[in-house]
């Protein structure tokens, strides 16, 4: 009987996670009506560095004159702001091309919400097709946007979600635990 309840809820376990796993995936892009980059970057003292690899669609215009900035941080708060990627006289942002950025700022982990800003003289303009961000502390995390950012808005992905207490400095992800509870299941039902 033991054994029976035990790899039902070992079974009950992984479909719960799968499914938040895809609720997880599910998630578009959307624009921001309300949202202040940079206030909490100066309040923080501590100082990491990132390296973030944008990458520009092939359908995006041959280049761009539009002026873009980036926000990114963790469900704790911490955030980093750099209000000018671009840089005309070097050409970042043309069509089907990478740039790569260094940028400093607050000690994110895991970064879990990335915007995007553009303005521009055009309604849309510059096509971003994705963001990598890899970061302080954390697996590097893709945000794929395959879309033009609407002029004079922040845009992109909230994927945080209520933070683990500050103690756990090790995380599992979903697919993770998945695998372990089975595994776990599987072996206590010989055990037991």
């Amino acid at each position: 009987m033991m054994k029976r309840v035990l790899l039902l809820f070992c079974f009950a376990s992984a479909l719960t996670l799968s499914a938040s796993e895809s609720i997880f995936a599910s998630v578009q892009a959307h624009a921001v009506e309300s949202y202040s980059a940079g206030y909490i970057q100066m309040k923080t003292a501590a100082n990491c560095s990132y390296l973030v690899v944008v990458s520009t669609s092939c359908s995006s215009p041959k280049f761009t004159k539009d002026k873009i900035g980036i926000a990114f941080g963790d469900a704790y708060g911490n955030e980093v702001y750099e209000p000018r990627l671009d840089n005309p006289i070097s050409k970042t942002f043309e069509q089907c091309s990478s740039d790569t950025f260094q940028i400093d700022g607050a000690c994110a982990s895991p970064i879990c919400y990335l915007y995007l800003y553009r303005s521009g003289a055009e309604e849309y303009g510059w096509k971003p097709e994705s963001v990598k961000v890899f970061g302080y502390n954390s697996e590097p995390i893709t945000f794929v946007f395959n879309t033009s950012i609407p002029n004079g808005t922040w845009f992109g992905y909230n994927l945080c979600k209520t933070p683990a207490p500050p103690s756990s400095s090790y995380q599992l992800y979903p697919q993770k635990w998945l695998i372990t509870s089975l595994v776990l299941g599987f072996v206590l039902s010989f055990w037991l």
